[in-house]
């Protein structure tokens, strides 16, 4: 049996993550987060509360529960307001990792990390894994620097890079931009929409089932963990309003320079994802069956309070 922990546990992969591990009887979970369980399954695993920016907690725990596998989901990932908190971004995304690190090496656990399109800039996606890293941001330099740690490392490691994680947590408390979409429009709300930027945006599922496959195969290297549709913002959001019938008069289409927000997105990112399916068998859903996942899981009575904006 292999032992995953996953950090992060309480957010939206982390959820799904806890749902496929718990799935599959070959596989065993140790759940960690800021603060107490938000998704608990009856004991069905252990779940720790663990701060990764505190080096002494991480060895600790890792020693205390001694995985086979981490997956590092824990990270601060609002671009403008790590642009606006450095510091507080460094701790999180960059001094965490180094934690991480430290402990992985030590105690021989497989590290996955979880990266981003963001350290790109956007002139020439899709990129392949193999493409060099320019980021615009504050938060992708972070990201970028994780990753440099931990090639430089002598741990055992996955990163795994996404763009734009879309899907349904359990208790509905956070959103992202398909649940913010469809619920500005279904209120009839207008809203305003980048004309000016593309991307390949990830079912949850999808991203934490490239979690799974990679904890097992255990690859070293990196690789692409995206949805494999290429599309505008506006294209997203009016195919979230076709898909739901809903009025696509309210979306405003701007430009991301009238936005004037604090960090610079990537024009055009998107993955290739032909490393990931022949390596480690990722078979990633259309956006189209993406929002007909969600729907079924809204409809089963996910949604019993409103998803933020």
């Amino acid at each position: 049996m292999m032992k995953i922990l996953v950090t992060g546990s309480n957010g939206l992969l982390g959820q799904k993550l806890t749902e496929i591990i718990l799935s599959n009887p070959e596989l065993q979970l140790v759940a960690t987060g800021k603060g107490p369980d938000r998704f608990p399954q009856d004991g069905k695993y252990d779940y720790a509360e663990l701060d990764v920016s505190d080096g002494i907690q991480v060895e600790q725990v890792l020693r205390l529960h001694r995985p086979d596998v981490l997956i590092h989901g824990a990270a601060m990932t609002n671009v403008d307001e790590c642009e606006n908190r450095k510091d507080e971004c460094w701790i999180a995304n960059v001094d965490s990792v180094k934690n991480l690190i430290v402990a992985c090496e030590k105690l021989d656990i497989h590290l996955i990390h979880l990266s981003t399109d963001f350290i790109f800039d956007g002139e020439a996606g899709p990129y392949t894994e193999e493409a060099e890293p320019h980021p615009l941001s504050y938060y992708g330099l972070t990201k970028l620097e994780a990753e440099k740690l931990i090639k430089a490392s002598s741990a055992s490691w996955t990163i795994l890079r996404t763009i734009i994680v879309y899907g349904i947590v359990n208790d509905m408390s956070r959103s992202n931009i398909v649940l913010w979409a469809k619920n500005a429009l279904e209120k009839g709300a207008p809203i305003n929409v980048v004309n000016d930027q593309w991307r390949m945006p990830t079912l949850a599922e999808d991203l934490a089932a490239c979690c799974v496959l990679a904890a097992r195969k255990k690859k070293q290297g990196v690789y692409n963990a995206s949805g494999k549709d290429m599309m505008s913002i506006i294209e997203l959001v009016e195919k979230v309003a076709d898909y739901w019938n809903l009025d696509k008069s309210l979306i405003n289409p701007i430009s991301s320079a009238s936005l004037n927000q604090a960090a610079r997105r990537p024009k055009r990112t998107g993955f290739v994802l032909d490393k990931s399916i022949r390596e480690l068998g990722y078979t990633p859903h259309s956006f189209q069956e993406g929002l007909f996942i969600l729907d079924q899981q809204l409809k089963k009575g996910a949604n019993n309070s409103e998803p933020g904006a």
